[in-house]
């Protein structure tokens, strides 16, 4: 339920409830708060009134007033006020930077991807993430002031307050260079997640885990990172690493924690220079390529070329290995394979669905491809900014007016 601060009123919990009623509800009136939160008429007229008085709430001009209205006194009818601020989701990837700029409730406003240079210095990139945010902000014609709530995904590792654990290579610290701090004046509340996490957060909420309590979000595009739901509770630990890629480095038949992108490659030209797939094939004309598109590969195996499908079949046998960890550490229901790659990674899987079930001793758990996209980590960075706003960042905006006001 929504926190709510003693200074909005005595009854604090009616307001909550209130509020917690009209994030859901649309427009509403009285009898319908009553029905949906089990308060009294003067409980709920209460709390609506402090809501009101705070600006967080409007009233809606009554039926008659709109015209659809024909006799008896009209009812009164509500919403969540139109200016309550703005959530904005940051996927701040390895290589590339997207910038959504939202309502609290469902409507985007802005949203950028673009490519970054992956050899940034940490201050670099702090400053290309600050100078993103800024000018999304602009262009979405927003006050700095109005940000509710900012969420972050990063390639690493994040705790609960923000800061990434040491890297042996200093990788973490690049992806995450402080940026809990950075923000900390941008918006009330400001949350540094690890990406796979938001993916996981973005699968259950409008993806593929809709309705599922245990499954993996597997972002597989770049490294492999995952995303662990458990009873419907996304796991994070101690310094948020659960779910993080370098076991994979370990384990025999994946050996690197490096993605399907770098996996289709490299079976590629490996097949090629044993000499299993003619040089002069299409997919011997991929490998001759400075720089193999894996889509190019998938495309062909799905197509029913028989390189491709050599490749492809090879791919799935790592997959089902990451999978197989992934299912005995954690046992899934479904392990969801997310990122650019998922949109054409269908041969894959189809490979991994048949070698899976050799490689552990529990049910095999179900393998799908994400059908967000790219934008998978996006969609989890306002799913999440959107949750803070509604439990923290409103009802402080709640707080603020109406001390304004007394």
């Amino acid at each position: 339920m929504t926190e709510v601060s003693a200074d909005l009123g005595t009854g604090r919990a009616s307001v909550g409830a209130v509020l917690d009623f009209a994030w859901a509800a649309g427009e509403f009136t009285a009898t319908e708060v009553m029905a949906g939160t089990s308060l009294t008429r003067s409980t709920a007229i209460d709390a609506m009134d402090t809501l009101l008085d705070a600006q967080v709430l409007q009233e809606l001009p009554n039926a008659r007033a709109v015209g659809s209205y024909r006799s008896g006194r009209p009812a009164r009818r509500f919403a969540l006020s139109a200016d309550l601020g703005v959530v904005v989701g940051i996927d701040a990837g390895d290589t590339h930077l997207a910038v959504t700029v939202a309502d609290p409730l469902e409507r985007t406003l802005v949203h950028h991807r673009v490519e970054v240079d992956s050899t940034h210095t940490a201050d670099e990139r702090r400053a290309t993430i600050i100078a993103a945010l800024g000018a999304a902000l602009d262009e979405a014609a927003v006050a700095r002031g109005d940000v509710l709530a900012v969420c972050v995904g990063v390639a690493a590792p994040v705790d609960r307050t923000g800061v990434s654990p040491p890297h042996p290579d200093g990788f973490w610290e690049r992806t995450n260079p402080g940026l809990a701090e950075a923000l900390r004046e941008w918006a009330p509340v400001v949350e540094i997640k690890n990406d796979a996490q938001l993916a996981a957060i973005a699968e259950g909420a409008v993806g593929a885990a809709i309705g599922c309590r245990d499954y993996v979000a597997l972002l597989a595009s770049e490294r492999f990172g995952g995303g662990v739901v458990v009873d419907g509770h996304v796991l994070h630990g101690a310094h948020g690493g659960v779910g993080e890629g370098v076991v994979f480095d370990h384990i025999v038949g994946v050996g690197s924690a490096f993605g399907l992108r770098y996996a289709v490659q490299d079976e590629a030209r490996s097949a090629v220079d044993a000499g299993e797939v003619a040089s002069d094939s299409a997919v011997g004309h991929l490998v001759a390529q400075d720089r193999i598109d894996p889509r190019l590969v998938l495309m062909l195996a799905a197509s029913g070329d028989p390189d491709a499908a050599l490749v492809t079949e090879r791919v799935g046998a790592t997959l089902a290995r990451v999978v197989g960890v992934l299912g005995s550490m954690y046992d899934p229901a479904r392990v969801i394979v997310c990122g650019a790659v998922a949109e054409s990674i269908e041969p894959v899987l189809a490979a991994a669905r048949r070698i899976l079930p050799g490689e552990l001793h529990l049910p095999a758990p179900e393998i799908l491809a994400s059908e967000l996209g790219a934008e998978v980590v996006s969609v989890g960075a306002i799913a999440t900014a959107r949750k803070a706003a509604r439990e923290r960042a409103v009802p402080l905006l709640a707080e603020r007016r109406l001390s304004v006001r007394a």
